[in-house]
């Protein structure tokens, strides 16, 4: 083992972690104020449940040894997994590396249903949803499964995190519907500070996310991590020119929107592009992600937070131009089509197509079948007093002595909602 390369995993590591609590300020600024909270817990849940999961059997399925579509059992309750080497660094530290990726997708796809969906049913379904489909998923491309022997390449996830977790998002969105003011008065985001703080503690840990990929700290590191540099900074740029030409504003959110979108593009193939790919990566992936934003706008479709405009096509565009940039004089590994290679084009459509379709299909499954358990959403009145109060008896926002600070018919619902009683004056 390689003491160097074990402390750049340690660090990123850490790095990713720090990802799904900045994901939850970048969703939770984005919503409205009753639901700031509930939106930020539908992040950081993910960090306990997704954590124990991974750790019990979600590793197992996704990198133990088994056959092309599924790992074994080899590695369930972390049997196995030890201090021995895994590579240069420890197994276990290899395992705790591959889990914060787990952890991060599950919690992307709540991006899709915030400020309806019950606690308590997004809490089932991240779980099965990892055992099911994410560690399958992640098996394919990683773990030697068939997508691998194909020849698809995805450094960091633009297919097994974004494209798998938007397929999803897309599929509970329909699933567990619109919500109650969908369509007929303006959303507004609440904290716009949040969403930026969000946006830019994501581009840190992002660092971890694709330059810790490369497992070791050698060149490829550095590779991945300017890629991860200059990717966003072009994708930024280009978002800002457009909203000029259409508006002459640049909007905050659409900022912070971009920047996320030139780092999901270049995530996949952050080790397999020079510097100079990465910036044509970061700026052509903003004209589709851009357009779907708008488009999306348009439809009933209720994608909250725009999960698949800007992970599921940005990884889905990211993932087809690794095929047409990949360069072996950088990463030593296979060419895409500007280098001789235009079939490996083909093979990132196929992984995009393969994975979307299949997460999508079992997250139907899934959230029908909870749906018999548990009601997938809120109720109406739930809805209207917000799922902070109603789902965690908490707000975001309160007055100094603690009051929640609302009219005394909107406090009444709400007690009446989560089964507190009111005390003098209307305060909860």
């Amino acid at each position: 083992m390689n003491h160097a390369d074990i402390a750049w995993v340690l660090v990123s590591t850490a790095l990713v972690l720090l990802m799904t609590p900045a994901l939850g300020f970048f969703y939770g600024g984005m919503v409205r104020s009753k639901n700031a909270l509930n939106t930020l817990m539908m992040s950081f849940v993910s960090l306990g449940v997704v954590g124990v999961v991974w750790a019990l059997g979600g590793y197992s399925l996704a990198f133990a040894g088994g056959h092309a579509l599924v790992g074994d059992l080899s590695f369930v309750l972390l049997r196995g997994v030890g201090l021995e080497a895994q590579g240069t660094v420890p197994h276990l530290l290899f395992m705790a590396f591959q889990g914060t990726f787990a952890i991060i997708t599950a919690a992307l796809i709540s991006g899709a249903v915030v400020e309806r969906m019950r606690f308590s049913a997004y809490l089932a379904f991240i779980t099965i949803w990892m055992l099911a489909v994410y560690a399958p998923v992640a098996h394919w491309v990683w773990g030697g499964g068939f997508l691998a022997a194909d020849g698809a390449l995805d450094f960091a996830g633009g297919t097994v995190v974004h494209v798998n977790a938007a397929a999803a998002a897309v599929v509970a969105a329909r699933v567990v519907g619109p919500r109650k003011d969908y369509g007929r008065h303006a959303i507004l985001p609440h904290n716009v500070p949040f969403t930026l703080l969000g946006a830019g503690l994501l581009w840190f840990g992002w660092f971890g996310f694709n330059a810790g990929s490369a497992l070791a700290a050698n060149e490829l590191a550095v590779l991945a991590f300017v890629n991860t540099w200059l990717a966003p900074a072009a994708a930024l740029v280009m978002w800002t020119l457009i909203d000029l030409v259409r508006g002459g504003r640049v909007t905050a959110i659409g900022g912070a929107t971009a920047i996320v979108v030139g780092l999901v593009a270049i995530t996949p193939a952050a080790g397999f592009v020079g510097p100079l790919s990465a910036l044509a990566i970061g700026a052509l992936a903003v004209g589709p992600c851009y357009a779907a934003l708008i488009l999306r706008a348009r439809t009933t479709l209720d994608d909250s937070l725009d999960v698949a405009a800007a992970h599921g096509l940005g990884g889905a565009t990211g993932a087809v131009l690794t095929g047409v940039f990949a360069d072996a004089a950088w990463s030593g590994g296979t060419n895409g089509l500007l280098f001789g290679n235009p079939s490996q084009v083909m093979v990132q459509m196929y992984g995009v197509i393969i994975v979307l379709a299949y997460s999508a299909i079992c997250t139907f499954v899934i959230l029908r079948l909870i749906g018999l358990v548990v009601p997938l959403r809120a109720g109406g009145r739930q809805e209207g007093v917000g799922l902070d109060v109603t789902e965690h008896g908490e707000e975001a926002y309160t007055g100094g002595d603690g009051a929640i600070l609302v009219s005394p018919d909107v406090a009444a619902r709400a007690a009446a909602a989560v089964r507190v009683p009111l005390h003098e004056g209307g305060r909860l």
